[in-house]
């Protein structure tokens, strides 16, 4: 968006998990897709440190070029303690229990945690991860979620400004997705169904009464031909949990502490 905005020529790196969708609405904007091969994945099925790799060796070869690399890069942090986090503290005014919020590169949750500690000194800053995913300490094994996850620690994480976190299996975060979409007409993206697991989880423990923001980074429509089709669900064997057994599953979490 800022690209076409600004006149920049903008290139997106890819790869077998990016959803038409997705590619739809980056050529839309004008961007070039370069893809990366599935043969380039790390030892985890990771396509991520492929993805870095390409960026820098793009950026290194193309005169005048730019890599942001949001994972490597300070100013992500930076940009969430001055825009995101002053946003909730406007909202809750002094109010808040918990902050409920998907890791991947850690900007967010950082910026957010660095800016609101001080100010709310009872709050909770919690972590959301995925199955799959190395960041929180878990064994490394491929995951079709996007959003949230590495096969690294990131940089600019501090697990010691987290109160606890939650790592979420798939099926359990699609489940939620159809869940808030049926019951609740919240069509929301595939890491917001772990992240609000967790926070129901958390919700239950700090009881009746918490005040809990559980970020929610993406809307659902982009995810319409991967979580919220039933054939993708059966290709990559995630069986969906309703009602109680849902209900039963987010209960018997066990959250990680710090």
């Amino acid at each position: 968006m800022v690209g076409a905005v600004r006149g920049y020529r903008v290139i997106i790196v890819v790869d077998a998990k990016t959803a038409p969708p997705f590619r739809r609405m980056l050529k839309a904007y004008g961007a070039e897709l370069v893809d990366v091969p599935l043969h380039e994945a790390d030892e985890s099925g990771s396509m991520q440190k492929a993805r870095m790799k390409r960026a820098h060796d793009l950026a290194a070869t193309i005169p005048n070029a730019w890599y942001p690399c949001q994972h490597m890069n300070p100013w992500n942090t930076e940009a969430h303690s001055y825009y995101t986090a002053r946003e909730i503290e406007a909202h809750f005014a002094g109010e808040l229990d918990a902050v409920v919020v998907g890791v991947s590169t850690a900007g967010q949750i950082m910026g957010i945690a660095r800016y609101l500690l001080p100010r709310f000194p009872k709050i909770r800053i919690v972590g959301v991860d995925v199955v799959g995913s190395v960041i929180m300490g878990t064994p490394a094994k491929p995951y079709k979620m996007t959003g949230i996850g590495l096969s690294f620690f990131p940089p600019n994480l501090d697990l010691s400004m987290l109160d606890r976190a939650y790592v979420i299996p798939e099926d359990m975060a699609y489940s939620v997705c159809h869940a808030l979409a049926s019951h609740e007409g919240l069509l929301l993206g595939a890491s917001t169904g772990a992240i609000v697991a967790g926070g129901l989880h958390l919700a239950h423990s700090l009881g009746a009464g918490a005040r809990i923001l559980m970020i929610n980074p993406d809307r659902g429509d982009r995810y319409l031909e991967t979580v919220y089709d039933s054939d993708w669900l059966d290709h990559h064997g995630f069986t969906l949990k309703q009602g109680k057994h849902l209900d039963d599953a987010i209960a018997s979490l066990t959250p990680l502490s710090f």
